[in-house]
C-alpha cells in the first residue's frame, strides 16, 4: 500500500481550505438565539449616518463577495418567450420565460393592467418554499390585485419549483443563482413599454422575503420593498437559497438579516411579521433597530411594521391587505381598483387560475433545447 507524502497532504489541504473556511462562515437557520440576536443589534447600533454608511458598504461588499457575484455574468441577448395571454377582470396574465444566464431560464407569469396608462409601476413577486407556490393563491391574488391597481407584475419561480426544473432547489449556490434571476427579472420588467423606473417594488414571503431584501440591498433600482415574514435578528434562513453561501460572516465580521434589510434605507420599507414564527419579535426588536437607521436619513416614517400576533407564517389575506396600501402610496397605484364600493379591499375581484393555465412549458411550448439541465451542469455555470 502506497503512502501519501507530506507534501501531497499539504497540497490537498491548501485546495480544501477555502471550501472548509466558507463552510465555517455559514450562518444558517437559528444561528443566534433570540437573546443573542437582540444583543447583536444592540452591540452594533450606529449613532451617525457616516458610521452607518461605512458599515452598510461593508455589508454590501460582503454580500457580493459571499454570493460570488463579482463580476455578474453577462446578460443574455435572447428574446423572452411570452405566450397564452388571458384577459381577466381589469388585468391580463401571460406565461413567460427568459434567460438569466445562457441556458438558465427564469419562468413565471406577467400580470398587466388591462387599461392603457401613460406609465406603469413595476413589481417583482418572488415566492417562498412550498408546493409550487407561484400557482397558489397568495402569489396569484397579490399579483393580480397589484396589476388591477396599475402595476406590471412578474411572479416568478424559485429554482427547482414550477417550470424552473433545470436543477434541484437546494444546490450549493442556489442563493447566487436566485439573486441573478431576480436581477434579470428586474431587467425584464424595466424593459416593458412605459414602465417608470422610479416606481419599482418587490415583495415576497418567507424565502421570497429573503429574495426581497437581498435584491433590494444589492440593486438600487428597487425603490420600495415589502419583505414578508422573514426579517429576523436571530434566524438567518434555513435553506441553501437563503444562507447556503457565506453572506453573513467573513472572518471577524458578522452581520444578520436585520442589517441586510436595513440596506434599503432610505427607500420605503414595510416589514410584515407575525406571532407564529421567527418574526414574532419584530415590533420590539427588529423594527426599532431599522427605524433608528432610517432616522439617520431623516426618513423614520418611511419604514413601517405590520404585525399580526395571532397569525402564522404565510402571505395570507390580512398581510396582503397591509401591503396593498403601502405599495399604492409609494408607487402611485390606484388603490380604488382593489376595493369594493364601500372602500374595503376586495380580493374577489381577481380569479385564481388552474396550474395548467399558468405553466410556461408544456406540449405546445416545450422547454428550449438550449436549457442546461442537471445539478452538476447548472453548478458548473455558477463556478
Amino acid at each position: 500500500m502506497k503512502t501519501i507524502s507530506a507534501s501531497l497532504i499539504l497540497l490537498l489541504a491548501l485546495f480544501a481550505a477555502p471550501s472548509l473556511l466558507a463552510q465555517t462562515e455559514l450562518c444558517q437557520g437559528a444561528y443566534f438565539t433570540e437573546v443573542q440576536g437582540k444583543e447583536f443589534l444592540k452591540n452594533n447600533e450606529v449613532k451617525t449616518l457616516p458610521e452607518w454608511q461605512a458599515r452598510a458598504a461593508k455589508i454590501r461588499a460582503n454580500l457580493l463577495e459571499g454570493m460570488d457575484l463579482l463580476p455578474l455574468p453577462p446578460k443574455p441577448t435572447s428574446k423572452p418567450i411570452v405566450h397564452s395571454r388571458r384577459v381577466m377582470n381589469g388585468y391580463t396574465v401571460e406565461n413567460v420565460a427568459f434567460e438569466s444566464m445562457p441556458g438558465i431560464f427564469v419562468t413565471g407569469n406577467l400580470y398587466k393592467p388591462l387599461a392603457k396608462q401613460a406609465s406603469y409601476a413595476a413589481i417583482l413577486c418572488p415566492h417562498g418554499h412550498g408546493t409550487d407556490p407561484r400557482f397558489a393563491e397568495p402569489a396569484q391574488v397579490r399579483s393580480a390585485m397589484l396589476a388591477r391597481m396599475g402595476a406590471i407584475v412578474f411572479a416568478y419561480d424559485m429554482i427547482g419549483y414550477g417550470d424552473s426544473k433545470q436543477s434541484e432547489h437546494k444546490i450549493p449556490k442556489a442563493l447566487k443563482l436566485q439573486t441573478i434571476n431576480s436581477m434579470r427579472a428586474l431587467d425584464f420588467l424595466l424593459a416593458q413599454p412605459n414602465v417608470d423606473p422610479e416606481r419599482v417594488g418587490v415583495t415576497g414571503e418567507s424565502g421570497g422575503g429573503t429574495q426581497t431584501f437581498m435584491l433590494t440591498a444589492l440593486d438600487e433600482r428597487v425603490k420600495v420593498a415589502v419583505p414578508t415574514v422573514m426579517v429576523s435578528a436571530h434566524f438567518f434562513g434555513g435553506c441553501t437559497c437563503e444562507s447556503g453561501m457565506p453572506v453573513h460572516k467573513k472572518g471577524d465580521f458578522q452581520t444578520n438579516n436585520v442589517e441586510i434589510a436595513a440596506l434599503a434605507a432610505p427607500r420605503p420599507l414595510l416589514l410584515i411579521s407575525d406571532g407564529g414564527d421567527w418574526t414574532s419579535n419584530v415590533p420590539n426588536v427588529e423594527f426599532p433597530h431599522i427605524q433608528k437607521i432610517y432616522a439617520l436619513y431623516d426618513r423614520k416614517n418611511q419604514v413601517e411594521n405590520a404585525h399580526f400576533a395571532d397569525e402564522k407564517h404565510d402571505y395570507g389575506p390580512s398581510k396582503r391587505k397591509a401591503m396593498y396600501p403601502f405599495l399604492a402610496r409609494y408607487l402611485k397605484l390606484d388603490l380604488s381598483k382593489a376595493t369594493d364600493k364601500s372602500g374595503v379591499i376586495d380580493e374577489k375581484l381577481v380569479k385564481v387560475l388552474p396550474r395548467t393555465d399558468l405553466e410556461v412549458f408544456n406540449a405546445a411550448h416545450p422547454r428550449p433545447a438550449s436549457a442546461v439541465v442537471g445539478d452538476a451542469a447548472v453548478m458548473g455555470l455558477l463556478e
